[in-house]
């Protein structure tokens, strides 16, 4: 069972790594059976060496400036959190920016599963 502050520090672990573009640290961060799934991944991606290629083809396209945690919630192994993410499209410098919430099972201090709740509409994306 995580605590809130357990919770907290593994959320931060990754999100800062996200913010330093550091790849390995970020993978790191998720168990070798982990699944993710958001508004654009409607078919989870499964194992994280597919996750990682989903991730390093995003950092080409673009650089992360924020990402601010509104809420944290713990429940056994379960974190839920309310986020803001901010991020620089490289080719154009267009800024997007979105809000959203995530839950996510923790095992071990590593990622198994993560989903994400958003508007893809925010990102211009179809909804």
């Amino acid at each position: 069972m995580l605590t809130l502050a357990e919770a907290d520090a593994l959320f931060a672990r990754r999100r800062d790594a996200w913010l330093r573009e550091d790849h390995d640290a970020y993978l790191a961060c998720w168990a070798e059976d982990m699944t993710f799934g958001s508004p654009v991944h409607t078919v989870p991606i499964r194992g994280r060496e597919a996750y990682a290629r989903l991730i390093r083809a995003s950092a080409q396209t673009v650089r992360p400036l924020r990402f601010a945690v509104d809420h944290l919630a713990v429940r056994d192994d379960v974190v839920l959190a309310e986020w803001e993410i901010e991020a620089e499209h490289r080719a154009s410098g267009a800024r997007l920016q979105w809000r959203g919430m995530s839950v996510a099972k923790y095992r071990d201090g590593l990622i198994v599963w993560w989903r994400e709740y958003w508007n893809p509409s925010a990102l211009g994306l179809p909804a």
